[in-house]
């Protein structure tokens, strides 16, 4: 026996109509997001070594994730929906796993289109980002505790950071400073921070050193 046809009345044939055009039409919506996010940076996305600057790097990357494969630490991530890179884009969490700085680079030297500089001439002259003493008021050394785990595990120890005497509140302390032109932003100080909420935070360096300053007229100063 044939299977019998359903009868469609007008209603519902309207009714389906819409409902269809409601999927295309969401379909379409998320499709602008997806685009959306994978063009615009979050300000806390932390860039592999050797990152070109992040319009010049979002051009050359092709997400094609070699670089991700390189990483001997598992430190690089592809960012997922939601995530605060660009989808595809490669970038890394240094409060869960930074960046070991590899002697040998070797995911910039994996990366076949430029967006990471294979010539990077060293490690030390990466620029991730810089780490900044976001916590003054959680840092154990600005309490007067002697801490200091941030100073003892830079890579770059003596150069990068360092602490310094300074008086607070009547006290002598010595407080973590960080030296910009030397710290990479590898993130190592943010993930050995022992506070739950790291004092010590790297941030893409536009954003950890501010924009330059604007006076009242809104011109660049």
């Amino acid at each position: 026996m044939a299977p019998s046809k359903r009868k469609v009345t007008r209603r519902q044939a309207i009714t389906e109509t819409a409902k269809a055009a409601g999927v295309a039409c969401l379909g379409g919506f998320s499709l602008a997001a997806l685009i959306h996010s994978a063009s615009k940076a979050d300000a806390r996305a932390i860039r592999p070594p050797g990152a070109l600057p992040e319009a010049d790097f979002l051009a050359a990357c092709v997400h094609c994730g070699l670089c991700v494969q390189a990483c001997p630490y598992g430190t690089l991530s592809l960012a997922e929906w939601g995530q605060e890179a660009p989808l595809g884009t490669p970038f890394f969490t240094p409060r869960e796993t930074p960046c070991y700085m590899c002697k040998d680079i070797p995911c910039a030297k994996a990366c076949p289109t430029g967006a990471l500089d294979s010539a990077l001439p060293s490690i030390k002259d990466a620029d991730m980002g810089v780490a900044v003493l976001v916590g003054h008021e959680t840092c154990l050394n600005f309490k007067g505790l002697s801490c200091g785990i941030c100073v003892r595990v830079c890579p770059i120890r003596g150069e990068a950071i360092s602490l310094e005497p300074m008086e607070v509140n009547g006290r002598k302390v010595e407080i973590p400073v960080v030296h910009s032109d030397k710290c990479t932003g590898c993130g190592t100080c943010e993930k050995q921070c022992v506070l739950g909420h790291a004092a010590i935070r790297v941030l893409p360096r536009d954003l950890g050193l501010g924009g330059p300053g604007r006076n009242r007229a809104g011109r660049e100063v």
